[in-house]
Parts: C-alpha cells; structure tokens; sequence
C-alpha cells in the first residue's frame, strides 16, 4: 500500500513538474516576440522629408527717433555746467516751436569728462601732462509718430548750430511698433510655404506626406527696401530705412508614408 501511495505520487510531482517547464518555456518564447517586435519597431527606418519654407513682406515705419548731442568745454566746471544748461533751454525751445511736446522729448543726464593735453619736451625727451579743462555733454532724443515732422527737424537743426550751439546730429532711425504681429504673421506664412513644398516633394515621389516631426524658425530679417544690404547669419535689423522688407524662414521635418 505504501508503495502504490508514493508511485502515486512521484508521479503527479513529474506530471507538475513537466507542466511547469511547458509554461516557462512557452512565456520565455512570448517574451522573445516582445522584445524582437520592439525592437522592430524601435529601429525601424522611417523615411522623411526636410524642407524650408519662406515668406516676406514690405512695411513702411511708423516710429522715428532722432537723437542729437551738445557740449561745452570750460576749465571752470561751474561755468561750463551753466553754459550747457542754457544750451538745453534753447534746444528745448527749438523742438517746441517744431512742434515737439514735452513728452517726445528725452534730456540724459549730464556726462563730464576731464580733458588732460600730453607735452613732449625735446630737450629733455619726456612727456608731461597739463589739465585742459571740462567737457560736459548732453544728449537729447525725440521720438515720434509723426515721421515727416521729425524729418523735417533732422533737416533743419542747423538752424541751432548758427546759435552757437556744438551739436552733433546723424540721421534719424526708423523702427516698426508692430513688429511682433508682423513676425507671427510671416512665420504661418512660412509654414505653410513649407509645407506645400514637401507636400509637392512626397507626391512627386510616389508618397503621401504624413505627420511634422521637426519644425524650426530660420533667421528673421528686417531690410532696406531697395538697398544692396547682405543678410546675415545672426540676422539683420535695419534702422537707417523708413521702407523695409521683412522675412522669415521655417524649417519642416515631415514624414513620408
């Protein structure tokens, strides 16, 4: 009886025994195809196409700054402070007869620099250095929307100068208030320049054009209408031109099914 009993089982022990390496071997298979399918899938080719897209436009201005600077030299620092202070009343009055409000106009602060003059003595071949007095300088902005006033202005300030006036005045600078409307304006445009481009490249090839993977902005310009101006690889930005030309560029990864 006791024989029968552990035949009995030893039997069932092998039976489970067996079983147990029939599951193993059947999940380690499975786990094969898993991780062979994943990485199927992992490194699977997918073929793209990389285009760039492009769009433009010509604005005019809507904002002008003309900026002049004055100064006075004296080797009495009072003296030449006062000087300059008056300048200002006069600079100030000019610019309101113009037309320029009080707003429109910007005074800085006054800078003061002391002039030093180097003398070599030939006799005794060394150099001394005498004082020359102060030079104190004032700059003075005008901005406005109003581009033909201003242009007139820069035209006219010499009329100041023949009052004695030491002021120095380049040429006014033109900027674009809205220019963060016009850029989102010129990148969907260029967006979509980009991708009609690879829609045509994928259907010419025989393919459909699937989803973007990438999408980068290119370089943003701002040039002078009718100017002989480079474009340059960190991008330019005109101020010397009332009429401009802005462009942008988009640059698309898509896939090709």
């Amino acid at each position: 009886m006791s024989n029968t009993e552990n035949t009995g089982t030893n039997t069932n022990s092998g039976n489970r025994g067996l079983i147990g390496l029939a599951i193993i071997g059947i999940c380690i298979l499975l786990a094969g195809f898993i991780v062979a399918g994943a990485y199927k899938y992992k490194f699977k080719s997918r073929q793209t196409i990389r285009v760039t897209g492009s769009a433009e436009k010509d604005f005019t201005s809507d904002l002008i700054a003309w900026n002049g600077s004055y100064n006075r030299t004296d080797f009495d620092l009072k003296a030449a402070y006062a000087l300059l202070k008056q300048d200002e009343t006069n600079v100030r009055n000019y610019l309101t007869r113009k037309g320029i409000t009080p707003k429109q106009m910007i005074f800085s602060s006054v800078k003061i620099d002391k002039i030093f003059r180097s003398n070599y003595n030939e006799e005794t071949k060394s150099t001394t250095t005498t004082f020359g007095g102060y030079n104190l300088t004032q700059n003075v902005k005008v901005e406005s929307g109003d581009i033909a006033k201003v242009e007139a202005l820069s035209r006219e300030i010499t009329e100041l100068i023949e009052t004695g006036i030491e002021l120095n005045s380049p040429e006014p600078l033109y900027f674009y208030t809205k220019l963060a409307d016009l850029k989102l304006d010129l990148l969907a445009k260029a967006a979509e320049d980009a991708r009609k481009r690879a829609e045509t490249i994928a259907k010419n090839t025989g393919g459909a054009l699937g989803n973007v993977v990438k999408a980068n902005m290119g370089i943003f310009q701002i040039t002078g209408q009718n100017t002989n101006e480079d474009y340059s690889y960190g991008g330019t930005f005109n101020t010397s031109s009332k009429n401009k030309t802005a462009s942008i560029t988009v640059n698309l990864e898509c896939v090709v099914k």
